[in-house]
């Protein structure tokens, strides 16, 4: 039987009031000091993380000491990605730096004036992408499930003040794709992850690091229904305070479903496995994603 993900992203509503304290009061600085020991308590007792030992030893080939070294590395920065997400969106002063890799097909994609859609994965941090993007004539709807956990979904939202970035939640009554509809009227951008999936949802498999894994089926039921220009956009940390974004240059899946949500699957899971391959310790998928 396939596993999904439940749904659920680690942390608590007072876990982020705790840093978001420390970051109006003392910086990044202690806040990234704090994390050193939340951090290794996860690395010490969480049980989620046999999963990322497992695809860093038997999918990247690591040596079990470098997998231990690199799943608390992976801990470390999965932490970093939280505290950095909250900076930007609460409006705090962002000490952030970037560099983007294919700038221009963003550009591209806003000058064929039908909007666009950016297929992303749970690797470094993708809403950083949107911070950057506050230079662009550009909003951007990043597309959340409705089950992530309410209160930490609320109380960030209550901390967004950038009119730029929009979260549109799938709902089961489907009322989400009416919102991605007008978005992309509108000529913006829609924003959404593929490399995870809930129970009950669609999902199409494909061969990645070597073996079947299950996707889910509606990012690319999006761009092969609404047939807009698609781009596959990742984040990465650099450093501590630097950012690498890249996009791929647009492309649209004009053909039929049957041929088109293969040719995009295949598509992604190449720049996919490129950037894990790269960046092993920034894929935070905290369950067995390649369970059957």
């Amino acid at each position: 039987m396939t596993q999904s993900w439940e749904g659920r992203s680690k942390g608590n509503t007072l876990g982020y009031r705790i840093f978001i304290w420390l970051l109006r009061t003392g910086g990044l600085g202690p806040a990234y000091f704090l994390l050193r020991f939340v951090s290794g308590y996860y690395f010490l007792f969480s049980s989620s993380h046999k999963h990322i030992y497992s695809y860093l030893h038997k999918r990247l080939g690591y040596s079990p000491l470098q997998s231990l070294m690199k799943l608390y590395r992976n801990n470390y920065l999965f932490g970093q990605t939280l505290i950095d997400k909250i900076v930007v969106m609460s409006g705090l002063k962002a000490p952030y730096t970037f560099e983007f890799e294919g700038e221009h097909h963003i550009t591209d994609i806003m000058a064929a004036g039908k909007g666009g859609i950016l297929i992303s994965a749970h690797i470094g941090n993708y809403e950083l992408a949107g911070y950057y993007f506050k230079r662009l004539p550009v909003k951007v709807n990043i597309i959340m499930v409705d089950n992530e956990q309410e209160q930490i979904k609320q109380y960030l939202e209550s901390v967004m003040n950038d009119r730029k970035l929009n979260i549109i939640t799938i709902k089961d009554d489907m009322s989400h794709v009416y919102e991605i509809s007008n978005a992309l009227k509108n000529n913006e951008l829609i924003a959404i992850h593929a490399d995870r999936f809930v129970a009950g949802s669609k999902t199409v498999t494909g061969s990645f690091l070597g073996e079947d894994a299950q996707f889910p089926m509606g990012p690319f039921i999006l761009a092969t229904t609404f047939k807009v220009p698609v781009s596959y956009v990742f984040c990465v940390k650099e450093s501590a305070t630097h950012y690498h974004l890249s996009s791929t240059a647009p492309k649209e899946y004009t053909e039929n479903k049957q041929v088109a949500i293969p040719a995009a699957l295949t598509d992604y899971i190449t720049e996919l496995e490129k950037k894990v391959k790269q960046y092993p310790e920034q894929w935070f998928n905290y369950y067995n994603f390649w369970a059957r």
